[in-house]
């Protein structure tokens, strides 16, 4: 072989070389930001042109399917009362990938590319049956999402119901909503043009309030407190604790009052039981820096603050659907312990984060994992294993519970006498967290649960700016979602 021809055969020989590596590339190490790449329209047509599972609430009810279209996506996603659902759902479309909700953590379960249904994919091979995806069952109870959808009205805000026992999510309200609808148009152009109104307006309503925005807890937060106090062995629901009608945070000449005369107490005193019912803010400031924040913060821990919670699904199935971590600080100087151990300062927390912390003092200080699916049902109806709950932390003793249980009680004979339903104990906390650069405006709440004597439902509100007590704007929606719960 003469010099030429070597020379010829050696280029050829590095061109296949690199021909074989950049394949290899393609088919590997880039196939997944490929087949993600929303610019990727055979992606686009692929993903539509199977069956996309439907998702479910927990009594049948349709939140999502998918239908056949005469159009190159083969398959329309239609969502019934979409804003209603849209926290639950999340959206699905062809010009945006799904990121939130049962859409995102749950994808390759409702694509059918789950490594979960191999076998069914497999007989689909021999039988020539299409490829359906998963349904997704979910616990969500209908009546429960629309009574505390109505009853927030017009205003900004959250609501989650949890089943105090499992965890079980019976109801996922975040306001302002949107409607997945406008997103699943198959017009990539009026898809494009909603989902940038959705996600860059100021009203934001794609985040879901529930999960995803931290808001001051208020004196909701007393709770975690007081859990604490009593746990610790120091305290009792009738011990007299330091109050007064003024407290002057330490090292500072800033004085802490009260909203009412009632939470001053006597002598300078007042029970525990007293402090909860009437919100003393000067007695809860005063005990978070008598127990100190690392006692403070152990307990908040338990009830799952500083790590974030996943609700639904793994990176194998998708995007998990996750909460955001709530916090409580650590190592701060003791008048920033003192308000903070009120629910303002540096407190923030998720509407969940707060209906877990109504339904571990209902589940005797069990911390339950909350959860979203119930099953998920394959097209020949077989299902993988229901959902089974799970302890995510003992939070503190039974007795403790049974004395906070008593105190949030008091909450409801003594003092916000609103939130009463006839025939049924509820027990609650109320909370009005000031907000704003002047405080001028109020992050309205109200955790509770209900029956006392047995609980089925824990709740959490809250109302963003508004000018009303927690007890006002918040409770309305929380004795609406009991009484649909317990008086059917």
């Amino acid at each position: 072989m003469n010099k030429t021809l070597r020379q010829l055969f050696t280029a050829v020989l590095v061109l296949f070389v690199v021909l074989g590596i950049s394949s290899s590339l393609i088919m590997t190490v880039r196939s997944n930001a490929l087949a993600s790449d929303t610019r990727n329209v055979r992606t686009l047509y692929y993903t539509n042109s199977a069956a996309r599972g439907a998702i479910l609430a927990s009594d049948g009810t349709i939140l999502a399917k998918s239908d056949a279209s005469q159009d190159e996506y083969k398959y329309q996603r239609s969502y019934a009362d979409g804003a209603l659902y849209a926290p639950v759902t999340g959206y699905f479309s062809v010009t945006q990938k799904a990121d939130r909700g049962i859409e995102a953590s749950e994808d390759t379960l409702l694509t059918g590319k789950s490594d979960a249904m191999f076998w069914q994919r497999l007989k689909g091979l021999f039988t020539g049956e299409e490829n359906r995806g998963a349904s997704i069952e979910t616990s969500i109870d209908t009546k429960l999402q629309k009574a505390a959808y109505d009853a927030l009205g017009d205003d900004d805000g959250a609501v989650v119901a949890l089943e105090p026992s499992t965890g079980r999510i019976l109801a996922m309200v975040s306001k302002p909503s949107y409607d997945p609808n406008l997103l699943a148009t198959h017009d990539g152009g009026e898809a494009n043009k909603h989902y940038a109104e959705l996600s860059q307006g100021q009203a934001s309503p794609m985040i879901n309030r529930a999960t995803s925005q931290l808001y001051p807890p208020g004196s909701t937060f007393k709770t975690v407190v007081a859990a604490a106090a009593i746990n610790s062995g120091k305290y009792n629901i009738n011990s007299q604790i330091p109050a007064g009608a003024s407290y002057t945070l330490p090292g500072t000449e800033t004085q802490l009052t009260n909203s009412s005369p009632a939470g001053d107490g006597s002598d300078g005193t007042i029970s525990l039981k007293n402090a909860m019912a009437y919100s003393s803010n000067t007695a809860f400031a005063q005990l978070g820096v008598a127990l100190g924040d690392d006692t403070v913060s152990d307990m908040a821990k338990k009830f799952g603050f500083d790590s974030t919670i996943t609700i639904d699904g793994s990176a194998a199935d998708g995007t998990p659907m996750r909460a955001v971590a709530s916090r409580f600080p650590q190592q701060v100087t003791p008048d920033r312990l003192a308000l903070a151990s009120i629910g303002q300062g540096d407190t923030v927390v998720t509407p969940l984060q707060n209906a877990m912390v109504a339904a571990a003092v209902a589940n005797k200080g069990k911390v339950m994992k909350p959860t979203l699916v119930d099953r998920v049902r394959f097209s020949d109806l077989s299902v993988l294993p229901d959902t089974k709950p799970q302890v995510m932390s003992t939070a503190f003793s039974e007795d403790t519970a049974k004395q906070l249980t008593e105190g949030m009680e008091a909450v409801v004979t003594d003092e916000d006498t609103n939130l009463e339903i006839p025939s049924i104990r509820v027990a609650a906390k109320t909370g009005t967290a000031q907000i704003g650069a002047d405080n001028d405006s109020i992050d309205g709440w109200v955790i509770g649960f209900a029956p006392a004597d047995d609980p089925k439902i824990a709740v959490a509100v809250v109302v963003h700016n508004v000018d009303l007590y927690g007890s006002f704007a918040a409770g309305p929606v929380m004795t609406a979602v009991m009484k649909e719960a317990l008086t059917q």
